[in-house]
């Protein structure tokens, strides 16, 4: 049964909503995917959904973004690592099944705090490399691994299973964990990084998408809406970071993470006060 909260609260609109799929979408298609933060922070201010449900809807919206910002990466002259992402791709989909399900047992608190310790991490790894430190230089896996299939396809499998169950659940479009990890790990370059991740997770977000829907922990009326307003954003924020070297592409990622680590903890930081005020 639908309720008031599956509703924009009186300071929302449509129009509001519209705005924070296009925004979000420049963000999705310039560093591959992470758009979903923006979707989460938006339908948390904007509507009266749980975090559950938040987390859900911007499932569904993450098809949108991936799949413009895909098509984006393919027109712009963008590349893929099908290597690496292939094995990434059939274990994010297998993730998409598991990550729903864990979504609707863990509490509120417990999710933004997931949240900010990823986005920490990664405006660390991103900031370490743009400023050229001695530290990480090199994919942490010997070269000698990387060459060979047969650890390869496991390997990318058992990450993609991880990142897919955290991206289904979250809703966050993959990119703030798949693009370091395959940058870190697997030593893919950033700008192809970033398209890879665009297109594993279209399955991921599809399948993710359907799960959250059957199990109630979504809003599909917002969730389509964030997704198609978000198309155009996806394809101007694609091909602006084809355009961007790849120093300040990684500089852009690590401040949009550290602003959005710094928005959720004053929201952690606030909600127990709010709560007891009540």
């Amino acid at each position: 049964m639908r309720t008031r909260r599956d509703e924009p609260t009186e300071g929302g609109s449509r129009g509001g909503i519209a705005a924070i799929g296009v925004v979000g979408g420049v963000v999705g298609g310039l560093i591959g995917g992470g758009g979903g933060v923006l979707f989460v922070a938006g339908l948390d201010r904007f509507t009266a959904m749980s975090r559950a449900r938040v987390h859900g809807t911007s499932t569904i919206a993450n098809i949108g973004v991936c799949v413009a910002g895909s098509a984006a990466y393919a027109l712009g002259g963008g590349a893929v690592d099908l290597r690496i992402g292939t094995g990434m791709l059939v274990g994010g989909t297998l993730g998409a099944l598991i990550g729903p399900r864990l979504l609707a047992r863990a509490s509120e608190r417990l999710l933004r705090v997931l949240l900010v310790v990823i986005l920490v991490l990664t405006a660390a790894k991103f900031s370490v490399d743009a400023l050229g430190l001695p530290l990480l230089t090199h994919a942490l896996l010997p070269a000698g691994l990387l060459a060979d299939l047969w650890f390869v396809v496991p390997a990318t499998l058992v990450v993609g299973i991880v990142i897919g169950a955290w991206s289904g659940a979250m809703g966050l479009g993959g990119g703030l964990l798949a693009v370091p990890a395959m940058v870190l790990l697997f030593g893919v370059e950033l700008h192809v990084a970033a398209g890879t991740s665009l297109l594993m997770f279209i399955p991921n977000s599809i399948v993710g998408s359907w799960v959250h829907i059957r199990q109630g922990t979504a809003s599909a009326r917002w969730g389509w809406l964030l997704g198609l307003t978000s198309a155009p954003g996806v394809v101007a924020g694609a091909l602006l970071g084809l355009a961007l070297d790849t120093v300040v592409l990684g500089l852009v990622f690590a401040a949009f993470a550290l602003v959005m680590a710094v928005r959720e903890t004053v929201a952690l930081i606030r909600r127990p006060a709010t709560a007891r005020a009540r």
